[in-house]
């Protein structure tokens, strides 16, 4: 485990991006969306950290897995390490953002704190558990990029018919892409994952609380993604309907 005197010295990657991810949103907040209303603003200014995080943490994640071991229960490669303390960074600057401007979004601040402890525990704890962290982290951020562009186009949709129809097309490409990647292909991984877990093959290096403590954080990620997506689904065959009742109405 390492010793908080020695952190600085051994995370380079996470205070400095910690500051980018600052900038960036400072950025958002202070330039990009300096006319918005207080919550967009603030909710746009969030999107931009995201999307400075999410696609390039899931390539980074991915080249991890092509380039390193096999092996779940071998020791983080500096890589790894590198790209958990760029994504703890961001978790920590986006909570932040959460506490100041949404603190009572309790499920969002849960949810990043939740990934900020399977984070930094497998980081600064055990440093063991890289290879399980990389393809949760791919999986995560793959959808970022356009969840974060349906997200501002969403924010924006009143305020221009082009964004109405962007939020319009946008919306079922990213609901299906969404779905896929969190309601099937996750599954499928937290269950090979766990079974290695619980079979205890890491128990010299990781102890098997806290690998149940990881397995248990993800499991209820998976839920809260697919209850989040299965509530847009409602809400996007609820206005098809009433829009195609409309049309039928007017026609007749």
């Amino acid at each position: 485990m390492m010793q908080v005197e020695t952190l600085w010295f051994h995370s380079p990657v996470l205070f400095a991006a910690f500051g980018m991810f600052l900038i960036v949103y400072a950025l958002g907040y202070l330039k990009l969306f300096r006319h918005w209303k207080p919550n967009d603003r603030a909710g746009a200014s969030s999107c931009c950290t995201s999307l400075a995080h999410g696609t390039p943490a899931a390539f980074l994640a991915a080249y991890c897995m092509l380039k390193s071991p096999l092996e779940l229960a071998r020791q983080n490669t500096p890589l790894e390490n590198a790209v958990m303390e760029f994504s703890i960074a961001y978790f920590l600057v986006d909570t932040m953002h959460f506490l100041v401007f949404f603190p009572d979004d309790f499920a969002f601040i849960a949810h990043h704190l939740a990934t900020f402890f399977v984070m930094a525990s497998c980081r600064y704890y055990v440093g063991y558990g890289g290879l399980t962290v990389m393809p949760l982290l791919f999986l995560a951020e793959i959808t970022s990029a356009c969840q974060n562009a349906w997200t501002l186009a969403r924010i924006a949709r009143l305020e221009s018919s082009r964004i109405e129809l962007i939020y319009k097309i946008l919306s079922p490409l990213f609901y299906s892409f969404y779905t896929v990647v969190r309601g099937f292909v996750a599954p499928i991984l937290i269950y090979h994952l766990a079974q290695f877990y619980i079979d205890g093959k890491a128990d010299d290096v990781i102890p098997r609380w806290l690998a149940y403590c990881w397995i248990a954080i993800v499991v209820m990620a998976i839920f809260g993604s697919m209850a989040w997506i299965l509530n847009l689904w409602i809400e996007l065959f609820r206005y098809n309907a009433q829009t195609y009742s409309y049309k039928c109405i007017k026609t007749m």
